[in-house]
């Protein structure tokens, strides 16, 4: 009883979380209605074939074929026995909540174990839990169906609180929330959000070691290090098999270093991905005004005239150029919508640089002036080119805009330590009272003076690719449209500004209120948080609505079969592979959901097939296309071996070709090279280079290139004759079976993706396969009729399974040991 009475005022909170994630989705969640995400259901696509063959057989398949000619699933779909009650272990942290509304949860619930780790005081928690939560970019990512970066960030906060335990000196039980809730981070398999918080973690302990510098006390530091440490380590170890093949993989995809010497040397990392790929995404050094006011840049990449309130000051002449012109005018390519933390939230950040005394406060400073500097990526080049050539992985990510996740952790996180230190310390704001009206200053009239000066601040409303696209309108109306635009944008710009300074006018006022005694401070921290809420819960139903959900049964049929996919599926054939001509063929896995396809999208596909698709299939595609209209579609007429070889050796069997009025039609390509075929020679080159350039330069038919370390694997190979055979017999996306026959044996290509642990049979004896036209499986076979089987069952999965096993062994008697001790100290107590 005495128990339930102490954290009686904690699972009201964790209620009152409930139900604002209830409310925030009401009434879409009480009517069954769900979010339709285009990228959950292009991932369905890409994982198709993986869960028929589960359903079919039972058993789970580590490679699949239905996206980029093959790949692994480690990262398309990470699936361990060893991972299973863990899984059943979140979802009872989330309490079985229904989707979407689970994702909220978790985010609140989340700040508030950091911040019940800080010692806060439950309603100061529930507070903090509140703002942190509905900062912008996370229902952003809800809304755009990134689910593995919505837990990666859900459980960061928790994991952090282990880390905070420890150093408190509660050893056992900083180690117990460390490893479990590191457990769940690795478990949502967002490598790059949780080497982001890194980070933060970093800078955090860094003020620890401050800390314990100034009181002499570093055997305390050592122990709590420790306790963290192996924390993390039974974490990691507990999801061992997923972790280890992504780094595998990693290593294979386009996060690794490119073999390849590329002419353009200055945009080419010492490892991982291209200067430009990784800062594609950045975020405007203007742009980051976003913190204080959101429709800084005007908001998410959608339509004008979808803007209401915009719409009112829009000549209707221009209406229909408005239906295809963003709401967005920043120099990202797109975005969802931007990073804002709360007004007021921002003002309590600024005056925690005042008044907050201690170590703590510089890292989470340090924390926040990197994840901005860092976030502005080209616009800022030279700091960002310091960290991808000098700080580890950090040339593994692209998006670099999205490390503002720190700032969206640190502002909060000192914006409450700001406050526990007014609630704390009433006359503080007294004593500094000069403080409150500087960090107003610098936010409310900030605000203030981009409202009533907008065009002193900010150049121009227009993005530079929008001003290039505006050219090719009739130079008679570019004047008056230009002006029209921004006098609608302005206004976009400054009523948010308006916006944002009332909101931190409102909240200085409930400052004020408990300073003169008029406002006591648990109705102080009651308003501040209904304040906030409201602030960003109208901000978040920009970019995530009720507007958005959409029927069950909608979803359920998200990828409707076509005619064209009926007509191609008429092709019984054991295995073949389809390229979409009618959509944007690297950037979509719709196709894979009824075929395999050459195309897809995934953010790390295999780099060798990545610059495959750069140096030849890209080429083909754009010679295809006009090829195949000047034939009339009749593909006799043709030249196929010489137009598109590169997608004849990948066995792309048909083309989805677009007609008139969205409507599509599958086209057979009659030179397609099948599965497999003897090649009458093997060049052998020195490096990725010369490989990559001789399969452009061979008949790929008769010949292979082949890098001179496999020249053990596959020797060479002879002339074949017309009795040569290579018969594909039976298939599974990670079992091939072949009927081989050759009077002369030789070099089998089979056209199949390589990747270093698939294995082959020949008559049952292993064999090592080789890699041959950069990107394809080789096997030499021996003259005769030969039963060739190739297949992917990592051994490397059953041993990490074992790892994983001893590490929950592990976490379970320090879990019993710790709850012995607690009982222990209970007792005595008594």
């Amino acid at each position: 009883m005495e128990t339930l009475k102490k954290y009686l005022p904690d699972l009201l909170v964790v209620v009152v979380f409930a139900i604002i994630s209830f409310a925030y989705f009401f009434p879409a969640d009480t009517e069954g209605r769900i979010l339709y995400r285009h990228d959950a259901s292009a991932g369905r696509g890409a994982g198709q074939e993986q869960s028929e063959y589960h359903d079919r057989t039972g058993k789970i398949t580590r490679w699949s074929n239905s996206t980029f000619s093959g790949m692994p699933t480690y990262q398309t779909a990470p699936t361990y026995k060893s991972t299973s009650f863990l899984q059943q272990v979140i979802r009872a942290y989330h309490l079985w909540l229904p989707e979407n509304v689970w994702y909220v949860f978790a985010y609140l619930l989340g700040f508030y174990i950091l911040l019940r780790a800080f010692d806060f005081r439950q309603s100061l928690a529930a507070l903090g839990s509140v703002i942190w939560a509905f900062s912008s970019y996370f229902f952003i990512i809800i809304a755009a169906g990134h689910i593995w970066k919505v837990m990666a960030l859900a459980y960061l906060p928790p994991m952090i609180a282990g880390v905070v335990l420890s150093y408190r000196g509660k050893y056992l039980w900083g180690f117990i929330v460390t490893a479990i809730f590191s457990a769940f981070e690795v478990a949502a398999n967002h490598v790059q959000m949780t080497y982001y918080f890194l980070f933060v973690i970093f800078f955090m302990i860094i003020a620890y070691l401050v800390e314990a510098i100034k009181q002499k006390n570093l055997k305390h530091f050592g122990k709590a290090t420790l306790a963290c440490a192996a924390g993390a380590l039974i974490g990691i170890m507990l999801n061992i098999s997923n972790l280890y093949h992504t780094w595998q993989y990693s290593q294979e995809s386009m996060r690794g270093k490119s073999e390849l010497v590329k002419k353009n040397t200055a945009n080419q990392t010492n490892s991982g991905l291209d200067r430009d790929y990784i800062t594609q995404w950045s975020y405007g050094i203007d742009e980051t005004w976003t913190l204080l006011v959101p429709n800084t840049k005007g908001g998410a990449s959608v339509p004008l005239a979808a803007n209401a309130k915009a719409m009112e000051k829009a000549d209707p002449n221009f209406m229909q150029i408005y239906q295809q012109m963003g709401q967005y005018w920043g120099e990202q390519p797109g975005t969802s919508g931007p990073v804002y933390v709360g007004a007021f939230v921002l003002m309590l950040f600024i005056l925690g640089m005042f008044i907050v005394r201690g170590p703590m406060k510089w890292a989470l400073l340090g924390a926040t002036v990197l994840s901005i500097l860092l976030s502005w990526g080209r616009n800022f080049m030279p700091f960002t080119n310091f960290f991808i050539d000098y700080i580890p992985m950090y040339s593994k990510f692209r998006t670099v805009a999205s490390i503002l996740v720190i700032a969206e952790f640190t502002i909060p996180l000192l914006a409450m330590l700001t406050l526990k230190k007014i609630v704390d310390e009433p006359e503080i704001l007294k004593s500094k009272i000069k403080f409150v009206y500087i960090s107003f200053g610098l936010t409310a009239g900030v605000a203030l003076l981009f409202a009533i000066m907008p065009n002193v601040f900010f150049s121009d409303f227009i993005s530079s690719s929008e001003m290039q696209a505006l050219k090719s309108i009739p130079a008679a109306y570019i004047g008056p449209l230009e002006s029209n635009l921004r006098s609608i944008r302005e206004y976009i710009f400054t009523s948010d500004c308006w916006r944002s300074f009332w909101i931190i006018v409102i909240g200085s006022f409930f400052l004020f209120l408990f300073k003169s005694g008029k406002l006591k401070a648990q109705y102080m921290i009651g308003a501040i948080t209904l304040l906030c809420l409201i602030d960003m819960w109208q901000v978040n139903k920009r970019y995530l609505n009720d507007d958005m959900f959409v029927e069950q049964s909608v979803r359920e049929q998200a990828q409707p079969m076509t005619e064209t996919d009926k007509q191609i599926l008429q092709d019984k054939s054991l295995d073949y592979r389809v390229l979409n001509l009618s959509t944007n063929t690297f950037n979509e896995n719709e196709t894979s959901y009824y075929h395999k396809s050459i195309g897809g999208y995934h953010a790390a596909k295999l780099r060798r097939y990545q610059e495959l698709i750069e140096a030849y299939i890209s080429p083909e595609m754009q010679k295809l296309m006009p090829a195949i209209s000047t034939a009339g579609g009749d593909m006799t007429k043709v030249s196929g071996d010489s137009i598109f070889p590169i997608l004849n050796m990948l066995n792309a069997k048909y083309f989805i070709v677009p007609l008139q009025g969205n409507q599509t039609v599958a086209i057979q390509n009659p030179y397609v090279y099948g599965n497999a075929w003897f090649v009458d020679k093997v060049d052998y080159v020195d490096n990725a280079n010369q490989e990559i350039d001789k399969v452009g330069n061979i008949d790929l038919r008769h010949e292979a290139v082949a890098d001179s370390k496999f020249k053990k694997q596959l020797g060479q190979s002879k002339p074949q004759d017309s009795t040569s055979l290579v018969k594909i017999t039976s298939y599974e996306p990670n079992k091939l079976c072949y009927d081989v026959k050759s009077a002369t044996g030789g070099v089998v290509v089979f056209s199949e993706i390589y990747y270093p642990e698939w294995t082959a049979t020949v008559d049952g004896k292993p064999v090592e396969l080789g890699r041959a036209n950069y990107v394809l499986r080789a096997l030499n076979v021996a003259p005769g009729s030969h039963k060739v089987v190739l297949t992917f069952y990592p051994k490397s999965v059953d041993q990490t399974e074992t790892i994983a096993y001893v590490s929950y062994v592990i976490l379970l008697l320090v879990v019993l040991l710790t709850v012995y001790i607690e009982r222990k100290k209970r007792k005595k107590t008594l």
